[in-house]
C-alpha cells in the first residue's frame, strides 16, 4: 500500500519503512524521530496503526514549520504549493530561483516545499551562510498539485492532535525519552556534513553521540538506528563500538543510482541497528531469520 510522503527528501526511509517498522515493539506509549527529515518513519507508523503518539525533531526550523503547516493548516499549505506550482509554467528555472532567493530571505515553510519538489535529487543543500543553494532540475516540473493535495491531507488525518513538534539538539529530545517510548534515528552526519562534501542544517560530533547512546542503553530505553551500510564490499560511515551491546542488521535497498550510472551490479545494504533493551522486547531472530530477505545479523559481544 502506497504511503503518503508529501515532503521528497533526499535519505527519506520511505521504501524501507516496513522493514524498519518490524522491528517495532508492540504496546509502546510515543515514537521519537529526533532526526525526524520528511518523518518518513512517523507517518508509516501512523499508517499502519504502530503508534498513536509522537515527537519529531529536527534542527532543520523551516523544515519543522513545513511538518507542522501539512499536519495542523494542510489547506493553506496545498493552496501555496498549487499557486506556486501554477506561476511557474512558462518560466521555470527563473521562477525556482527566485523562490529560492525568497526562501532563504524568509525561511517560509511555503518556498521550501516548492524547493523541495523541483531541486535536483530532492536534496537539502546549504551554503556555509545558512542559504539553501540546491540547483534547479531541469527535467521535471515537480510534483503535481494535485497528488501533492492528496498525500498532504492524508498525512494531516493521520497526524493532527498527536504529535510535539521541536527544533532543538537531537540530545534534549534523547533526554525526554523514557523506557516506555521508543526511539528511532536516522542522524544526518553519516555520509553527510563536513565529511560528505556540502552542509546539511547542523552537524553531529560522534564521541557525543555515542555517549548518548550508551546513556539511552543505561535508561533502558529501546531505539532503533539507521547509521551506516554498505555499497558492494564498499562499507560507508565509522563502526559503532562493541561496548553499545547493538544488533546489527543488513536490510537490501536495492540498486544504488550510482550503480546504475556505472553499470554495475552492485546493491546497497543500509544498517539497522537494534539496541539491547529493544530486542529484549520482541522476537529479533525470528523476526530476521522469517521476513527479512537475504538477512544479515551481527550480534556484538555483550
Amino acid at each position: 500500500m502506497k504511503l503518503p510522503h508529501p515532503i521528497p527528501y533526499q535519505g527519506s526511509k520511505r521504501n524501507l519503512a516496513g522493514e524498519i517498522l518490524r522491528f517495532f515493539p508492540a504496546g509502546f506509549d510515543r515514537l521519537i524521530e529526533p532526526f525526524c527529515g520528511s518523518a518518513a518513519i512517523t507517518i508509516a507508523s501512523a499508517y499502519h496503526g504502530k503508534a498513536e503518539r509522537f515527537l519529531i525533531n529536527d534542527v532543520n526550523l523551516p523544515l519543522i514549520d513545513l511538518l507542522d503547516a501539512i499536519i495542523n493548516d494542510p489547506k493553506g499549505i496545498t493552496k501555496s504549493y498549487h499557486d506556486q506550482w501554477h506561476e511557474q509554467l512558462g518560466r521555470e528555472e527563473a521562477y525556482y530561483y527566485e523562490v529560492r532567493e525568497k526562501f532563504n530571505r524568509t525561511k517560509k515553510p511555503e518556498h521550501l516545499l516548492f524547493l523541495l519538489a523541483k531541486c535536483v535529487k530532492a536534496a537539502v543543500r546549504y551554503n556555509a551562510n545558512g542559504h539553501f543553494n540546491q540547483s534547479l532540475d531541469k527535467r521535471r516540473l515537480g510534483r503535481n498539485p494535485q497528488l501533492m493535495r492528496s498525500d498532504i491531507l492524508e498525512v494531516s488525518q493521520l497526524l493532527k492532535g498527536k504529535v510535539e513538534l521541536n527544533c532543538t539538539d537531537y540530545s534534549s529530545i534523547l533526554h525526554k525519552a523514557t523506557s516506555n517510548d521508543l526511539i528511532y534515528m536516522d542522524p544526518p552526519y553519516q555520509g553527510t556534513g563536513l565529511n560528505g562534501g556540502f552542509n546539511y542544517s547542523g552537524n553531529i560530533q560522534l564521541e557525543s553521540f555515542i555517549n548518548s547512546l550508551h546513556d539511552l542503553n543505561e535508561r533502558n530505553v529501546p531505539f532503533i538506528l539507521s547509521f551506516d551500510g554498505r555499497t558492494g564490499s564498499k562499507l560507508h560511515g565509522m563502526p559503532l563500538p562493541v561496548s553499545l551491546k547493538l544488533s546489527k542488521i543488513e536490510i537490501n535497498a536495492g540498486r544504488s543510482s550510482q550503480a546504475t550510472l556505472l553499470n554495475r551490479k552492485e546493491n546497497t545494504y543500509e544498517a539497522l541497528y537494534i539496541s539491547s533493551s529493544l530486542a529484549r522486547k520482541i522476537d529479533l531472530v525470528r523476526l530476521i531469520t522469517e521476513e527479512i530477505a537475504e538477512p544479515e545479523l551481527f550480534m556484538s559481544n555483550a
